[in-house]
Formats: C-alpha cells, structure tokens, sequence
C-alpha cells in the first residue's frame, strides 16, 4: 500500500482516535508516512472543535503534522457561506464551538424563525426540542436546509452517541422539507479542498476511514481506492452493501505492517 499510494487521505474519528484516545498505532503510522515523503491529509465531519483544537490534541500525542493538513466540515462550510451567502441569517443545531466559528467569520446567529435565512445541523450534544422546533418553523417559513454533515453516529470512548443525521431525519419528517446541501464527505464540497490542498492524480491517493456512508462512499463516488479500518463505528451484514471498499484492515497501523 505504501508503494502504491502517494498521499493518505486519513479519517479522524474512529480512525486516528476514538474518544479522546490515539488509536494504537497511530503515531507511529503518520510519522512513518511522513518520513518516506507522502503527502497526508485528515479530514473530519467532527464540528465540535476546531481545526487548531484537533491540532494540538494530534501534537501533544507526538503525530507530526502540519496544520494545515487538517480539514474539518466547518471549514468546508464557511468556505461556502462566504462564497454564496455572505448577508444570510443563520440557525444552527450544533454546539456553541460550531456556532462561535460561523460568528467569527462574519455570519450573524439569530433563534428568531421569521430572521432565520438558513438552518444548518450538524452534531449537537446539547440538542432539545426547543431547538428542533425553531429550526423546523424556520424551514416551513422558507429557510434553506443545509448540513455542515450527515453522521448518524460519532465514535466515543465508550462507544457511539447519535449525530446529525439523525437530528436531519428528524426535521425532514416534521417538515416535509429536504436536505439541501451537506459539506462534510462524502460531499463535492469536501472533495474539492482536499484536491486544492493535495494536488495529487486520485489514482495515486487512498482514503483511510471508519465509516461506510462518508468515508468509503467518498472514495467511491470520485474513484479513490479507500482503506476501511474496524476501529471507529460498528458495521452490520448487509449494511451499505452498494459501497465497497478497497481494502478492509484492522486499524490504520496496518498500513506499515
């Protein structure tokens, strides 16, 4: 793999760490890479920190990496936003970090449905009906639906806790309203930095992650071999049988082996 490949494309969560432990191996795997001169990414649909948080935690666990070798769904988003929504109001179901990144970069927060331009979900530990509501009001008003991913879980340490994707069927029910746009993978919009920062022929890159839906279908969907790792999320028979990886290893620190 290491031969064939010229960049990594590496998942975060359930792939490099759970929770807030370094898969075993980890370390060791980067640096390795690093060393032979492969060009690396780590991606994340995660919004619950930012890309310097994830920074630091990758750091003081010894992975020598550059930060702008970190790409997360917010990111992706604000990119966007500022692009083709600059002026809009915004509802968030997400956590305070989330919406502190969206204010930073100019974007106004309001939880008033009638000011509400766009409501954007992603994962939200803080969730309550209060919140769903206003974002369901916002939508049957005419809001635009937009997700910064669509996990329906997220790997923890002891386990998985529910995500965005959930909160997303949730909405759609209540309202009859669609999902727009999402910008974590395995969207376009993910694809499209990683190529800007990469630069590297797709045939020569391999995507390393957990999940099915978002990691291996990425790599599917734009013809990048994918490496999928049982560290992360738990998969079931049958589950997502149309998205097929190209390989299936135990954690990441078999790359090396």
């Amino acid at each position: 793999m290491i031969n064939k490949y010229d960049a990594f494309i590496f998942d975060l969560d359930g792939t490099i760490y759970r929770g807030t432990k370094l898969i075993p191996g980890a370390k060791e795997t980067v640096n390795q890479l690093k060393n032979l001169g492969k060009k690396l990414i780590f991606i994340s649909n995660k919004t619950t920190g930012t890309v310097e948080q994830y920074f630091n935690f990758l750091i003081a666990h010894e992975l020598s990496i550059n930060i702008c070798e970190i790409v997360n769904a917010t990111t992706v988003l604000i990119k966007f936003l500022s692009e083709y929504s600059p002026d809009s109001n915004f509802f968030a179901i997400g956590e305070e970090v989330f919406i502190n990144e969206l204010q930073e970069a100019g974007f106004s927060f309001t939880n008033n449905p009638e000011e509400i331009e766009i409501v954007i979900v992603t994962l939200d530990r803080t969730l309550n009906y209060d919140k769903l509501e206003i974002a369901a009001k916002a939508l049957e008003l005419g809001a635009r639906f937009f997700a910064a991913n669509i996990d329906n879980t997220c790997p923890v340490d002891n386990g998985e806790i529910l995500d965005a994707g959930s909160t997303i069927s949730a909405l759609e029910k209540r309202t009859h309203k669609k999902l727009e746009q999402h910008f974590g993978k395995p969207s376009k919009y993910m694809m499209d930095t990683i190529n800007e920062k990469l630069q590297i022929p797709l045939n020569k890159c391999l995507i390393i992650g957990d999940r099915l839906e978002t990691d291996i279908a990425m790599g599917n969907k734009f013809g990048i071999d994918t490496a999928l790792v049982a560290t992360g999320v738990k998969h079931f028979p049958n589950e997502n049988s149309n998205i097929i990886p190209t390989y299936r290893i135990n954690s990441v620190s078999d790359l090396i082996k």
